[in-house]
């Protein structure tokens, strides 16, 4: 059962492997995507279809009529990642094997929807997968097995996903023999350590200049590609950009950050220390931050230099 790009890693390694038999893939409906908002398929369902397994799409996981298509299936393991939905407990009773599932975290660190960007956010220097047995909690059930990677100062969340995915894939493969065999025995989550991350809103990413710059260098990689890391310019710089004459200098302009590093130098927070072709510095509650690709709203992604060719930013203003 999955439904977003991370669950594809392990629906593709369980597949190539003669040590299973997939009976069913269990991804959300079709949804609209797209300026035409055609119906577009989940990226499990997109590869189910290229894999040549049955795929079942109900509109809620606790339908009675999807439960008994279920179990005339008679599974005797559900692997859960990335589904998106919460299973109903006549659904975690029907394996005889249970459900497991691929967090990508360290439990009990990080349950909920988005340990991947929170643990980045928070400037951890290691991560993980956790393979679960589930229950009917958030991210509650007994650890089956664990595995650790560090988090480098150049991963951002699409990176550090790719790489839990591919983990995660790794090491369900590897546990699910001795786990249904009863080699591993399930282990309660400690009761402390226990910590949520909460579903990413689109505000998450605007930048707070009174924090200090390393807080904010880790969260515009936590949050990259999004929400993004966002800031808003007076628009007074910006009226050079040609043929927009109509660009008022008392409308913020929306600036997307893409890249940028830690500068030992002080300044009022969101003041533009300097603007050249090194990049842009603004100042923080403590250090710096150089912006070195950015993006105006509606533009494209550029480097600093041949932004502030065409976008001036004076130095002395102030980013919000």
């Amino acid at each position: 059962m999955g439904t977003a790009e991370l669950s594809c890693a392990s629906l593709e390694k369980l597949a190539r492997s003669q040590a299973f038999q997939i009976t069913a893939v269990i991804t959300q409906p079709d949804r609209p995507k797209g300026r035409e908002l055609k119906a577009q398929p989940s990226p499990v369902k997109a590869l189910a279809g290229q894999l040549g397994l049955l795929v079942l799409q109900p509109l809620r996981a606790r339908d009675e009529k999807f439960i008994a298509e279920l179990r005339t299936l008679q599974p005797d393991l559900i692997v859960v990642a990335a589904y998106g939905q919460i299973l109903p407990q006549s659904i975690l009773d029907l394996p005889r094997h249970g459900c497991l599932n691929v967090h990508t975290s360290l439990l009990p660190k990080y349950r909920g929807a988005a340990p991947i960007q929170w643990a980045i956010a928070n400037g951890d220097t290691e991560t993980g997968v956790t393979i679960m047995k589930m229950d009917a909690g958030l991210d509650t059930g007994e650890i089956v097995a664990q595995r650790r990677t560090p988090i480098q100062p150049a991963d951002d969340s699409t990176t550090l996903h790719d790489r839990l995915a591919r983990l995660g894939a790794e090491l369900l493969v590897e546990t699910i023999p001795e786990y249904v065999t009863g080699k591993i025995q399930p282990r309660p989550q400690p009761t402390e350590g226990v910590s949520h991350a909460p579903k990413i809103k689109k505000e998450d990413g605007r930048i707070d200049w009174n924090q200090a710059a390393k807080t904010i260098w880790n969260r515009l990689r936590a949050f990259t590609p999004w929400p993004g890391a966002f800031t808003f310019f007076s628009g007074t710089g910006i009226l050079s950009v040609r043929n927009k004459p109509e660009t008022s200098p008392a409308t913020p302009q929306l600036l997307k950050i893409w890249k940028a590093e830690i500068v030992e130098r002080s300044g009022q927070p969101g003041e533009i220390l300097s603007a050249d072709k090194n990049g842009i510095l603004v100042g923080c509650r403590e250090h710096a931050l150089r912006i070195l690709e950015l993006q105006l709203e509606g533009g494209r992604r550029m480097s600093a230099a041949d932004f502030l060719a065409g976008h001036p930013l004076p130095v002395g203003e102030k980013l919000s």
